[in-house]
């Protein structure tokens, strides 16, 4: 698979030891698959069909969002999305990426969603030969004495070149010649070339020697690169400084101040005067950053920091010191030094998230992946070695990865958005090293809703009171419940339930089922209705929707719309006129009539008052302003009338009064003529009953049969009925003419009335009620009510 046949995948040994841990910690990243590439290839050119060597579905790479994320900071890799494959994005060049002779690797994380799996591809990216060695200087120049003896050598510049293995400088040549040869000394991976006096060189005979060394690599076909030699011919210094030691070692830390020093040369030449004086100087073919971190005196061979030493940057730096005499020509000597940076703690760990969710649901299970991190520290050692944690008090946690030092955030518990509707999860990275240092992340997290709380209402069930006479259309009263919930979820609509016994009144009800404000379609009349029941249901607009009901009880209170009526005296015309006639010799206090009424209201509404509005003498009548009774403050005289008419006004105590009037004319007679009258209106009485006894017993036999139905369907009510409710007019035995109304009814343990002013003794008004409410004491298991 691959360019050129050159592509190859590897899958480690330790496949299953992976995937059981995997398993255990809730990563699905199955394998490591390798992959080699040549360098320099073309844009687009095909690694390997990742999806398909990982086993994932081709057709499902968009959804689950198939991509490649590297550390490096330019993309090099991409995935096809439409076919799994990995593929170069940009022109690679290996000696830019990889700067190092050995295996230049880049690991690559392929991750798919949905579920979440990470899987590790390392690329090799193998050395083409693009380069020809090249020397630092094009021409280099020797001036020897022409008593110099055989064998003596001469260091000539290295040559670099930036590719690497094969394709590296692999020998240095020199066209034949009588008088010198190429030698290469093996120095680590470097080749160092020096050129071998074979044959003493005879000044007279030629004083300049011109010769060209080529370096070549190891490439198919190899490339070269060559450096002109210059060589003069003197004669002076025999003798050339020597060094201790040919290759010194020494070691430092990281971060050393600027101007430091490291290490002190020490070369020494046993000549005598200028020829003995040393000077020292770097080599000239080291690696430019050599030249920017060091430095050396070339009088004191006093090695200093003149930059920054960073030991993540580079461990290890290598320099080549010669020490020149002053003779003539002068002689020099070679060491090397190889300086080791010690790495401290001056990196901080990196905390990087390679996929996170945001937004997470709230009914998540204990367990679940929302996010996969990675940490990492450019630091070796115990001082790179790095302990994670979440400090946070959250619900969840920090599980490791198979990989070392990648962990997924998991939940720990369930999540409830209605108390936490968001979490900051704040990640540490501390490292081993002395002081240690910490790096500090903190990820967002959202928590959404899910419909898990019905509607609720703060009372069940809601009682209201509603005065009669209501305008039709008009809102007489609201429900609202709350929803824990947010969004569609919180969104509430009530509706009313229609079913039931009272679903007649049921539809005078409308409810608004955005708002929960109810409406009557029709005016109430406590008259007729004095309470009602029905159950309204908020339901939220949540999938599925949850709903819940509250009950409603409607109490209809009275208002004074009904005039008092007046029972007696009512004329045979329906008028209330009447005639009473009186003995002219009746005392001080004697009752004259009494008139009756009645008002359908109720409390203050129905509590009537009498008073004379028109009397033809002050003197002779009094009235009762509660009873009604009318009689007589003084005997009669003589010289008295012998009719008088009485206007007599009744009017309820409602906040505007209604009224009517009765007129009861009096006729003062003598005895005798008063018990004749008496016996005739007896006898006219007589016929009339007569007349209507038939009709009497017919209605009073239905009458009965009315009245046992209703005492069974009131029994049935109330036994069926937590809420007792039952209207009465209650007569007392010493009947006054004013008709009692009372309204009783029951709430839980507690029994009320409703009743007019003239109330039954031991009864009580509740503070805060109504005037007109009583708490009677429940007498249903002592007593019998009066129906």
């Amino acid at each position: 698979m691959g360019i050129q046949g050159q592509t190859r995948r590897k899958v480690c040994s330790w496949f299953a030891f992976h995937l059981a841990l995997l398993l255990f910690v809730g990563i699905r990243a199955l394998a490591e698959i390798r992959y080699s590439i040549p360098e320099e290839v073309k844009d687009g050119t095909t690694v390997g069909n990742v999806a398909k060597d990982l086993g994932l579905d081709i057709t499902s790479l968009s959804d689950r969002r198939f991509r490649v994320v590297s550390e490096s900071k330019e993309t090099l890799f991409e995935v096809n999305q439409d076919n799994g494959a990995l593929y170069v994005h940009k022109k690679i060049d290996r000696e830019a990426l990889c700067q190092s002779s050995g295996a230049c690797l880049m690991e690559l994380k392929v991750i798919v969603e949905n579920p979440l799996e990470i899987h590790y591809v390392v690329v090799e990216i193998t050395d083409v030969n693009d380069h020809s060695p090249s020397f630092p200087e094009k021409e280099q120049k020797f001036e020897i004495f022409e008593q110099t003896l055989p064998g003596r050598r001469f260091q000539l510049h290295t040559a670099r070149d930036p590719d690497a293995g094969v394709n590296s400088i692999r020998t240095y040549t020199l066209k034949s010649n009588e008088h010198f040869e190429v030698d290469i000394r093996q120095s680590d991976e470097d080749k160092i070339p020096f050129l071998v006096l074979k044959k003493s060189l005879d000044r007279e005979q030629n004083n300049r020697h011109t010769l060209l060394v080529t370096a070549v690599d190891g490439g198919k076909p190899p490339k070269s690169g060559t450096l002109n030699v210059s060589i003069i011919v003197l004669d002076s210094n025999d003798n050339r400084p020597i060094f201790s030691q040919e290759i010194y070692q020494i070691e430092i830390q990281e971060n050393v101040p600027i101007a430091t020093s490291v290490f002190r040369m020490n070369a020494t030449d046993p000549d005598e005067g200028t020829n003995s004086e040393i000077e020292y100087s770097l080599g000239k073919t080291l690696k430019k950053k050599v030249y920017d971190i060091f430095e050396l005196d070339k009088l004191t061979g006093e090695i200093r920091v003149k930059g920054v030493v960073d030991y993540e940057e580079n461990d290890v730096y290598k320099l080549d010191v010669e020490a020149s005499d002053k003779g003539t020509p002068p002689l020099t000597g070679e060491c090397r030094v190889i300086i080791k940076i010690k790495d401290i703690n001056d990196n901080p760990p990196e905390i990087e998230v390679t996929s996170l969710s945001n937004t997470v649901s709230e009914d998540l299970k204990p367990g679940t992946m929302i996010a996969l991190i990675s940490v990492k520290d450019k630091d070796s050692g115990v001082n790179g070695k790095i302990i994670s944690s979440i400090t946070s008090n959250v619900p969840f946690e920090l599980k490791p990865s198979y990989k070392e030092n990648v962990y997924s955030v998991v939940t720990k518990g369930f999540l409830d958005r209605e108390e936490v509707s968001d979490y900051e999860i704040t990640i540490k990275a501390t490292d081993c090293g002395e002081p240690p240092l910490s790096t500090v992340k903190t990820l967002n997290i959202q928590i959404s809703d899910v419909n898990d709380n019905r509607p609720h209402f703060d009372q069940n069930p809601l009682q209201f009171y509603l005065q009669e006479n209501n305008v039709a259309g008009n809102s007489v009263f609201s429900v609202s419940a709350t929803d824990k919930d947010v969004n569609d979820n919180a969104a509430i609509s009530y509706h009313i339930v229609r079913e039931g016994s009272q679903n007649d009144i049921m539809s005078f009800l409308n409810v608004n089922s955005d708002n929960g404000h109810i409406s009557a379609l029709k005016s109430f009349d406590f008259e007729t209705l004095k309470t009602f029941q029905f159950q309204v249901v908020a339901t939220d607009s949540g999938t599925p929707s949850l709903s819940s009901n509250v009950t409603v009880n409607v109490f209809i209170l009275d208002q004074n719309d009904n005039a008092p009526v007046i029972l007696y005296p009512v004329s045979s015309n329906g008028s209330a006129e009447g005639v009473e006639e009186i003995p002219r010799n009746v005392n001080a206090g004697h009752l004259v009539t009494k008139v009756r009424a009645y008002d359908a209201d109720i409390g203050y509404n129905g509590w009537l008052l009498f008073s004379l509005q028109e009397v033809t003498d002050h003197s002779l009548f009094a009235l009762d302003r509660y009873t009604g009774q009318i009689r007589t403050l003084r005997s009669f005289t003589e010289t008295d009338e012998a009719e008088h008419k009485l206007i007599i006004l009744v009017k309820d105590n409602g906040n505007v009064s209604l009224s009517a009037t009765a007129t009861v004319l009096v006729k003062v007679v003598e005895p005798k003529e008063a018990f004749a009258a008496s016996d005739v209106k007896s006898a006219t009485r007589d016929e009339e009953g007569t007349d209507v006894t038939f009709y009497l017993m017919i209605t009073l036999g239905s009458v009965s049969v009315l009245f046992i139905i209703s005492i069974i369907v009131l029994i049935a009510m109330q036994c069926s009925k937590s809420t007792e409710y039952t209207s009465k007019y209650l007569q007392e035995t010493n009947y006054d003419g004013t008709l009692c109304h009372s309204i009783q009814y029951r709430s839980g343990d507690k029994r009320y009335m409703l009743v007019g002013p003239r109330m039954s003794i031991g009864s009580t008004i509740v503070p805060g009620s109504h005037a007109n409410t009583l708490v009677l004491p429940d007498r249903r298991r002592t007593s019998t009510e009066f129906l």
